[in-house]
């Protein structure tokens, strides 16, 4: 929620899963949010990175490395990774 001045005072935002698009749930102690680092043409970091988050769901399922991959490939086109 935001005030009349444009900031936010909620204290609780919750994340969504990037797979799913679930809500995260403040008791998923399995959740995981991971920062990939973006480099430029010779292979340098940046200083800027894409956060994924994983709910525990996927995870337990087996599914957080394909879903990671399949994400991390859709997302690489925009921010020009090879």
């Amino acid at each position: 929620m935001q005030n009349e001045e444009g900031q936010l005072v909620d204290l609780y935002i919750p994340r969504k899963c990037s797979a799913t698009n679930r809500l995260i749930a403040a008791k998923d102690h399995a959740a995981v949010q991971i920062n990939i680092g973006h480099l430029d043409e010779h292979g340098v970091y940046t200083r800027n990175f894409t956060t994924f988050a994983l709910s525990g769901f996927i995870r337990a399922q087996g599914d957080a490395d394909s879903a990671l991959d399949r994400l991390w490939q859709k997302k690489k086109p925009e921010i020009r990774q090879q």
